[in-house]
């Protein structure tokens, strides 16, 4: 009775996107999901809609959804959110030169997506499902995430920890730590805390919220975009974000994803088996030198090694390909691209995509 649909304008493996307005203001636009819960229990999915509708009422983030309101009408359950009319950043890309990003424009872009992942990763929210296509662009240029029925929610353990100490194997307080679980709060320096009230903290300390214990042995994501881990049937972790955000940066710099295969067990093959490589044998500048060593990173097969796994985002952000960015002010940038009201009107849509399914598979 408040919302008037104006158009279908996305569908997915669990529901079905509309853009409505209410039915009093013709002005503002949302996007809807409408999801059959008859079908759903058929096709055993019904966890997968709740575990979304959990996860959106705990998001207060500016690149992620916000939920205006849920109800029930009849078999279907309905959220709405608000609609990004930008479209995503698998479009987007398709419309760039050579259907690439320029480097400046996909550091902007990986910086924010970082920061959401991180801010996940805090609430201990495993996403499994990044992708260009899931990345939506919001009419002021900036991105938000979206699409969370197949993500994971663990515990995360704050902690603020000394970088220094952490690195030196030979610091009596990383071998004490890693003989029993932090404290919330707790720091790897023994210097940190001198008495029960905290003192002033210098400027190398890092917070940090991974859920690192997190543990799962569902087999589900977009094909290209799974870790090894996964496509070999392994249970899994935080670290499978970190590769999906390696996968993800390659794909906006160059323009496909590095273990890409003609058929879907291929991709999977590649994936756990075939080593890392790039377009070509040599970087073009200093920039793309560090891109690439930030995605070598990122793309460890093995998920203890991998960039991220341990620390999350706090290790990824200081790498130099970040250098001279300011993560606290990301959201003051200003975008590569800005689409503005006038796409509001169009027939494409950020919620108009699912060009890669994400679902469960056979794992290679």
């Amino acid at each position: 009775r408040d919302f008037k649909l104006v158009r279908q304008i996305g569908s997915g493996d669990i529901g079905k996107v509309y853009l409505c307005r209410l039915r009093n203001d013709e002005s503002c636009f949302y996007a809807m999901k409408v999801v059959d819960r008859e079908v759903l229990a058929l096709k055993k999915k019904i966890q997968r809609a709740e575990m979304e509708k959990k996860i959106l009422k705990m998001l207060d983030h500016p690149f992620l959804p916000t939920l205006y309101a849920e109800f029930e009408a009849l078999h279907f359950s309905c959220v709405v959110m608000e609609f990004c009319s930008g479209g995503d950043l698998h479009s987007l890309r398709h419309k760039q030169p050579h259907k690439r990003f320029p480097l400046s424009s996909a550091r902007f872009y990986v910086a924010e997506v970082l920061v959401a992942l991180e801010y996940l990763h805090m609430l201990g929210i495993i996403y499994r499902d990044l992708k260009p296509e899931n990345v939506l662009v919001r009419s002021d240029g900036h991105i938000m995430l979206s699409d969370f029925d197949l993500s994971l929610c663990a515990d995360a353990i704050p902690a603020i920890e000394c970088p220094d100490s952490f690195l030196d194997p030979s610091s009596s307080a990383v071998t004490q730590s890693s003989s029993r679980t932090p404290n919330p709060f707790s720091c790897l320096c023994n210097r940190l805390f001198r008495s029960k009230k905290i003192q002033t903290l210098s400027t190398n300390r890092l917070f940090v919220a991974e859920p690192v214990i997190a543990r799962s042995c569902s087999f589900v994501g977009t094909h290209e975009y799974v870790s090894p881990e996964v496509a070999a049937g392994r249970s899994h972790g935080n670290a499978v974000d970190w590769w999906a955000l390696g996968v993800f940066i390659y794909e906006m710099i160059y323009g496909r994803t590095p273990f890409s295969g003609e058929t879907n067990e291929t991709t999977l093959r590649n994936i756990v088996k075939k080593p890392l490589s790039f377009p070509t044998d040599s970087p073009a500048n200093a920039c793309e030198k560090h891109a690439r060593d930030l995605i070598s990173g990122l793309l460890v097969k093995d998920p203890a090694g991998r960039l991220g796994s341990k620390r999350g985002a706090a290790d990824i952000k200081t790498h130099p390909f970040f250098k001279g960015l300011n993560f606290a002010l990301v959201r003051s940038l200003t975008p590569p691209e800005i689409p503005g009201i006038r796409r509001r009107r169009t027939a494409t849509s950020g919620h108009q995509r699912n060009v890669r399914q994400s679902t469960a598979f056979d794992y290679f």
